[in-house]
């Protein structure tokens, strides 16, 4: 891993929102496997499960500083911005700090594609 992109100021910020936004869905989707009514969480789960790996994937690429960092970080954005809305339709806390989680991100990725 490229240390000093994880120190630029560019990137820092929003690798850290991608990693909180990734843990976050994560747990909402394995608690949300957990509530009494399974099958109506069941949108709220799959794009839990995506946020997730865009954000992961969102990290790995500003890392490395790859060249589809602006790319990545749109979709990665809209993927959040997604998982976000569901969650929020959810009084479960887990999915409401998910969407906080969600929403930050969105903040961070789109000021990344936006800075392009």
């Amino acid at each position: 891993m490229n240390l000093q992109s994880l120190n630029s100021p560019r990137y820092a910020s929003c690798i850290q929102a991608c990693s909180a936004c990734a843990i976050a869905c994560e747990v909402c989707a394995s608690e949300c496997l957990k509530e009494e009514d399974v099958k109506m969480m069941a949108t709220c789960i799959k794009l839990d499960r995506d946020c997730a790996d865009m954000c992961r994937l969102a990290e790995a690429l500003m890392a490395r500083d790859s060249a589809l960092v602006d790319e990545i970080c749109r979709l990665c954005a809209v993927a959040c911005q997604a998982c976000a809305e569901e969650c929020s339709k959810h009084h479960h806390e887990h999915c409401q700090q998910c969407a906080q989680a969600c929403q930050r991100c969105v903040e961070e990725c789109e000021s990344i594609s936006m800075a392009a």
